[in-house]
């Protein structure tokens, strides 16, 4: 399966959070799926952390090494996702989510996420709690 991790999904795996279902767990650990993350994942994470809105246990110095070890992907922003930001439904205004949106859509890929916003897109979820 080839899946495309939310920011708060990425998050609570990297922090070893119980929010974070085991199932998802299971299929982000588990190398015969692809996973990836939205750069915009990251630099949302660098925002919160520079406002003192996020806490990352392992340090963010260590994003890179766990996403090594799990071999998750960094996913670049691409013409043809900010195109498909054109066509989307304003169900979400949230600029980041809108981008792992397009990007799930794009690149067909099932998104881990808890927001319910998300299904209001005809896009592949992974959440079972």
């Amino acid at each position: 399966m080839n899946l495309l991790l939310d920011t708060h999904a990425f998050i609570w795996f990297i922090n070893g959070d119980d929010q974070l279902p085991e199932k998802s767990i299971k299929l982000i650990k588990n190398l015969e799926n692809k996973c990836f993350v939205n750069i915009m994942s990251i630099w949302e994470i660098v925002i919160k952390l520079s406002l003192g809105k996020l806490d990352l246990h392992s340090g963010f110095d260590k994003i890179s090494k766990i996403m090594r070890r799990y071999e998750i992907e960094l996913l670049p922003i691409t013409f043809e996702h900010i195109q498909k930001l054109m066509t989307l439904d304003f169900h979400h205004r949230d600029p980041f989510d809108r981008i792992i949106i397009s990007k799930g859509l794009v690149e067909k890929l099932a998104v881990v996420t808890k927001d319910e916003n998300f299904p209001k897109y005809n896009i592949k979820i992974v959440w079972n709690k």
